[in-house]
């Protein structure tokens, strides 16, 4: 009897363990298959706006399908001393200067050229035209509900939103470990340490917003996304980046991107001799957890 006993303890032991490891194993899979990386060096080009030609800027699809209903997000670009003919779109859009300069207001404006790592918005059926200034010009543009459409300034109309120039000069940079969403107990609010600005939405609650990270050089952690969507492009630097329960580690160069939906680890090393700044966009929060 005794003998039988333990059989039966040894037994619900092994099952017990091989549960936890058949879990395990399940959440690696779910984690890995919710996630995607996409290289900047990967994308494929094409015309933003087909029925211009030669003249129309480059696009390249990060994700989503800017030709198609739903949101989307996509890089752009212009060649030096590009300007466009006053336009409309269709749909409002959100825009990131990754490299270059670009101007984009009404088309009487004074230029107001918004270097590398500025944000700014461009409201459906109001009249601008877009200029770049310099022979590397990169931007990030993501919109909510498509289809992406350029058309004529006869078609302008008033939805009621309002354009917005936010110059790198004038962002916000608030400690991260002062952030109450953002978990930082291993974080002693060190000037060196990770910082956001905020651009738009609300963090908390599930809600869409859009928020820069910056990552110090040398920092070596991860970044936990806790929200429904996740969705990251690197502005600045260069990132190492692999998920968690991987070994397949990507160096991500500006213009790259990684995404996710769920509970998803991101390992990420700035370690280049620069600061990393990477755009979010998502629903709900994340961490940033230094090593």
């Amino acid at each position: 009897m005794k003998n039988i006993k333990t059989f039966l303890i040894l037994a619900l032991a092994l099952l017990i363990t091989t549960l936890v490891r058949m879990q395990a194993s399940s959440q690696t899979i779910k984690l890995n298959t919710k996630a995607e990386v996409v290289q900047a060096s990967e994308v494929e080009w094409g015309p933003l706006n087909p029925a211009r030609g030669d003249q129309s800027p480059k696009a390249a699809t990060l994700w989503g399908d800017r030709t198609d209903s739903g949101p989307s997000g996509f890089l752009v670009q212009f060649v030096n001393g590009f300007s466009s003919p006053p336009h409309i779109h269709n749909v409002t859009y959100r825009g990131v200067v990754i490299s270059g300069l670009i101007h984009n207001d009404d088309p009487g404006a004074e230029n107001m050229w918004l270097p590398a790592g500025s944000f700014w918005t461009q409201p459906a059926g109001e009249v601008h035209i877009t200029s770049a200034d310099d022979n590397s010009n990169l931007a990030y543009i993501e919109i909510e509900e498509g289809p992406y459409l350029v058309l004529p300034s006869e078609k302008a109309f008033d939805n009621g939103e309002r354009p917005v120039n936010v110059d790198k000069s004038n962002l916000v940079w608030l400690d991260a470990s002062n952030i109450a969403w953002i978990d930082q107990t291993e974080v002693t609010g060190s000037a060196d340490g990770p910082k956001v600005a905020f651009l738009w939405g609300n963090p908390q609650d599930d809600q869409l917003n859009g928020t820069f990270v910056k990552l110090p050089d040398g920092f070596s952690g991860e970044i936990h996304s806790h929200g429904s969507t996740f969705r990251a492009v690197l502005i600045q630097g260069q990132l190492n980046h692999y998920l968690l329960n991987e070994k397949n580690l990507k160096t991500l160069k500006p213009g790259s991107y990684f995404g996710s939906s769920g509970e998803t680890v991101h390992q990420a090393f700035c370690q280049t001799g620069e600061e990393c700044i990477i755009y979010v966009r998502g629903k709900g929060t994340f961490d940033v957890l230094p090593r």
